[in-house]
């Protein structure tokens, strides 16, 4: 016990020595200020709404001593009087990448694709580097500093914008003194994003549902490493484990993909602080649902100039919209009670963020809000409001003295102090000399206005003649100096005048004349500086074009609600044993079919007669690749069963109008054909408007794409470096026997550690091996991509050996050579009507096809795997009428019915039937005809396109474009920035796309 006490003793000494002062320093001159520095008579933001009048703020050593009306001032202090003017707390971006360099970007070309990692003790993927940390990386960028200071800035965040896990953040002080702490906080945030690494060319992932697989992989190795499951040490995971407790930010860079993220999040328990990318108005409701908060840009887009007539017309309205909606995003964001701080990032320039942001408040963002956004807020968020953010007792000395309101037009940032350290923005004794003056000039009277900034005037001067006299003024340091020079370009001259401004009412000073002579001049002021642009604004407002749901043309001024709808007397396709009735009604009631008759009346239902009309269930496209976000294909591996269609469908793709005004309602979102095991699909109903979980069809069945042939052996990869195992189709059907006997493995050591788990590690989780094992226990369904008959036999053989069926080969242009073998294994097809010779592999293709395998037996559907063909795929059912005989009933369930039944949906739609979904489409005739169109398309009693409105939609379209491009060009003509008109190409996916990410 002695012992013990003595050794805490000798502790407490040793550190009482270490801790005292009188070692001497060599490195530099030690300069610890005991002098306090006192602003007087100011006006003082404490915090955005805490304010003091004729207050003081009293300073020492980098920190706030006090701060009020009645602060006590020390005798040894420095006091400066800033009556007039105010003291905010300088700003704080959480999200830059200051001082922090992004890796060399290694492209694929360069050393080959890479599939596997070279380093060793990381984590298995390159794109994952949590153990990177901004603070072992950073330099501090003193002009770089500077231009952050001039627009407000004190304290940044930055961290290495690279990867999907990137590592840590650091908290900087933007403190230019040289041998000042300029780190407040080594590592403060943990960072991710949707991008892959540039400092790495490993394949994997290379589409966003490739990341968000990832992701989640990741988070169940983390917690399957941190339970000790582990052989390996693993210097990623560790490094995860360690930094669980910072503020984890995720770039989602879009308001879609902040869904995605958020989604995330809530998978494993997660407050991600989402960084945005200023679309958030456009999906409000689904933002605020995620309860998140978030890091906006108010990198709003220059205006398009839109002088040239045809590259106006080549303008999308969308992008026309974006451009004058943008800038209300932060007051929407506000005005929804979300929590957000502002950042620099994305901007061309720094110059360009208080212009921004003086243009979001002027369009309604409060000015409380937008001061809280750029201080306390970022100081909540990262924890550190008890130093920075405000000027609290105890916080740093970083604050902004200006010459009044911050966000007013004509506010000047004197002075930016950080950690007590000044830095001048702008002279803090300039005086406003703006206004309109008599000039008098060696017995010569001009007329005089000086307009323009305080810091940076204008000048124009006329002759009493009202000639404008060529002349340039410059102004610093409260000199003023002129020069007039005559027009004169064989004999010009030049007088040149210059004065110190006391009084702005009343200029004065000597003059230089061109025959040398020295002479007084004055200017008396007779009218004060009227901002003419201020005035011009608030005379014409400048109008917000309203959000539609997409925000798209064709989108909804509101979210549609469903409807009881009556219809009469119409010819009616049920694709039950009723056949096509005649002259009969259909009740939809609460999404629902509830009675198909005749004679049918209910009060509470709209009525709408169709007569001479054609009611049908809606078209269901069991092959599509519509409405998917960055990348059809997970090309990076050969087997990507972990991803998924369902993380990534885009409720913004126009191509969704397009498929209801052709009368489709569902489609089966699939995975492309670049790997063999290829990822799980999407069953979705295309609700128009409606974001993109609420369009995926209610507990759906389980779906994977799987392929055979050209594209998994990547014949036609071209130069893009086909090095991926398999390269033969042989080697495809290796790589399906193989993995199949890792899953069963897999699901044999889940079932064994469930049944006796006391004594035994777990299983590491592998979304990939569980999604195949769910194929084998029969939980999951194939839809397999495929041409060649010897393939289609291998891949019914591979499920056979391993006690499953094939659900559904979709293409199988050579299904007419083995029809009965397919019939017998119990497989359908998903097949083109006359698609062939458009590859190799599909030479035998011939558009019987379809019938034959139909008279065979096998289930068949005709789809699209296109985007234009999905709108016509009425006219492609008539086609198995044209080329096998086939009945139109029969044909027309190729549309319908048929792929329901393959889909496992056909119980709630595929047919006209009580009790199923109201998934319906009213055609103008025989919906087989070339001449049908789709006059209204409904899905669970939502009229989601109708063709009348369609008409009225495309008029108001017109005028909306026009009223836009009208809007810029008054932009030009005040002089504003602008851009050249891109049309932009929209990529088209179809199964063999390959998209770099």
């Amino acid at each position: 016990m002695k012992k013990i006490l003595f050794l805490i003793v000798l502790s407490l000494i040793t550190s009482t020595i270490s801790a005292q002062d009188y070692f001497p320093v060599n490195e530099n001159v030690k300069n610890k200020s005991t002098n306090y520095t006192a602003f007087t008579n100011a006006k003082i933001y404490v915090t955005p709404t805490q304010v003091i009048d004729k207050g003081t703020l009293l300073i020492l050593d980098g920190k706030i001593i006090a701060v009020g009306t009645t602060v006590s001032i020390p005798k040894n202090c420095l006091v400066i009087n800033i009556e007039g003017k105010s003291i905010y707390s300088s700003f704080i971006d959480i999200y830059t990448n200051f001082g922090v360099e992004k890796p060399k970007a290694i492209s694929s070309f360069e050393g080959g694709q890479l599939y596997d990692t070279k380093r060793k003790g990381y984590y298995w993927n390159e794109h994952i580097r949590p153990e990177i940390n901004a603070f072992e990386l950073f330099k501090y960028d003193e002009k770089k500093a500077e231009d952050f200071l001039k627009i407000g800035f004190g304290v940044v965040g930055t961290h290495n914008q690279d990867g999907i896990a990137r590592g840590t953040g650091s908290l900087i002080a933007l403190n230019n003194a040289p041998n000042s702490s300029k780190i407040i906080s080594n590592s403060i945030s943990n960072h991710f994003g949707f991008t892959r690494s540039s400092g790495t060319a490993q394949s994997y992932p290379n589409s966003l549902m490739g990341m968000m697989a990832l992701l989640r992989q990741m988070y169940y190795d983390l917690d399957w490493y941190k339970k000790g499951n582990s052989e390996t040490t693993d210097l990623s995971l560790e490094a995860l484990a360690k930094n669980e407790k910072l503020i984890q930010i995720f770039a989602s860079e879009d308001k879609l993909n902040s869904l995605r993220a958020s989604k995330i999040g809530n998978e494993f328990n997660i407050n991600y602080l989402l960084k945005g990318f200023g679309n958030e108005f456009e999906r409000i409701d689904e933002i605020k649902k995620t309860n998140a908060k978030f890091i906006i840009p108010i990198n709003f887009p220059e205006a398009y100039d839109v002088s040239n007539i045809f590259q106006a017309n080549q303008m999308e309205l969308n992008d026309l919209r974006y451009w004058n909606q943008a800038p209300t995003n932060p007051k929407v964001l506000s005005d929804n009670g979300i929590t957000f701080a502002l950042t620099t990032d994305k901007l061309k320039k720094l110059d360009d963020f208080r212009t921004n942001l003086l243009r979001a408040i002027k369009l309604g963002f409060d000015k409380t809000k937008a001061l809280e956004s750029l201080t306390t807020i970022p100081a909540q968020m990262l924890g550190k409001s008890n130093e920075i953010g405000s000027l609290k007792v105890g916080s740093y000395a970083n604050f902004l003295i200006t010459s009044g309101e911050i966000f007013s037009e004509e506010t000047l940032l004197f002075e930016n102090w950080v950690q007590g350290t000044k830095y001048v923005v702008n002279d803090g004794t300039i005086k406003d000399i703006r206004g309109d003056y008599d000039l008098t000039l060696d017995n010569d009277t001009y007329k005089m206005k000086i307009e323009g900034k305080i810091a940076s005037p204008k000048v124009n001067i006329k002759s009493k003649e009202d000639k404008t006299v060529s002349s340039k003024l410059s102004f610093s340091n409260n000199w003023i100096t002129l020069i007039l020079k005559s027009k004169d370009t064989i004999n010009p001259s030049i007088n040149r005048l210059t004065g110190y401004v006391e009084n702005t009412s009343n200029l004065s000073g000597k003059a230089i004349l061109n025959n040398g002579k020295e002479v007084s001049w004055s200017a008396i002021k007779t009218a004060p500086f009227v901002n003419k642009e201020e005035i011009k604004e608030a005379e014409k407002p400048f109008k917000v074009f309203p959000v539609t749901y997409p925000n798209l043309p064709f989108g909804n001024s509101q979210k549609l609600a469903s409807q009881n709808l009556l219809f009469k007397n119409a010819t009616v396709w049920t694709n039950e044993k009723e056949g096509i009735l005649q002259e009969t009604d259909v009740l939809v009631k609460n999404g629902k079919i509830v009675t198909i008759g005749k004679n049918i009346s209910d009060a509470s239902a709209r009525i709408i007669d169709a007569k001479g009309k054609h009611i049908t269930s809606g078209i269901i496209d069991e092959h599509s690749h519509i409405a998917i976000s960055r990348g059809v294909n997970e090309s990076g591996h050969n087997s990507t069963a972990e991803v998924t269609i369902e993380d990534v469908v885009n409720s913004e793709d126009i191509n969704i109008y397009r498929e209801l005004a052709g009368g489709v309602t569902t489609s089966q979102l699939l995975h492309g054909s670049a790997n063999p095991i290829g990822g799980r699909s999407a069953i979705v109903k295309w609700k128009w408007g409606l974001a993109p979980d609420e369009m995926l069809y209610k507990n759906q069945p389980k779906f994977i794409k799987f392929a055979l042939g050209e594209n998994v052996k990547q014949s036609n990869w071209a130069d893009q470096n086909p090095t991926r195992y398999p390269q033969t189709r042989m080697g495809v059907e290796q790589v399906f026997t193989d993995y199949f006997q890792r899953a069963k493995e897999y699901d044999d050591a889940w079932k064994s550690y469930r049944a006796n788990s006391k004594n035994t590690k777990a299983p590491r989780k592998d979304l990939e091996l569980q999604t195949l094992a769910e194929i084998i226990n029969k939980e999951r369904f194939i839809t397999c991509h495929s041409y060649v008959q010897s393939e289609i036999l291998m891949m019914m053989n591979v499920a056979e050996k391993f006690n499953f069926k094939m659900n559904t080969f979709t293409h199988i242009l050579e299904g007419y050579k083995v029809a009965d073998k397919m019939k017998e294994h119990g497989v359908g097809a998903s097949t083109f009507s006359d698609w062939w010779a458009y590859k190799f592999e599909v030479n035998d293709a011939i558009p019987y096809n379809g019938p034959i395998m139909h008279n065979a037996g096998v289930l068949v559907a005709y789809n699209s795997d296109d985007a234009e063909m999905s709108r016509r795929l009425n006219q492609e059912a008539a086609k198995a009428v044209k080329y096998g005989n086939v009945s139109e009933e029969e044909a027309w369930k190729f549309v319908t019915l048929n792929p329901a039944k393959l889909l496992h949906i056909d119980d709630k739609v595929g047919s006209i039937k009580v009790g199923k979904d109201a998934d319906l489409v009213v055609w103008n005739e025989n919906p087989l005809s070339i001449y049908a169109k789709a006059e209204k398309t409904i899905i669970e009693g939502v009229v989601y396109f109708d063709i009348e409105k369609d008409t009225i939609q495309r008029e108001a379209i017109t005028k909306e474009k026009n009223e836009l491009i009208s809007q810029l060009l008054e932009e030009k003509n005040k002089g504003m920035l602008t851009q050249e008109p891109i049309k932009k190409e929209k990529k088209e996916y179809h199964c063999d796309t390959l998209e770099e990410n």
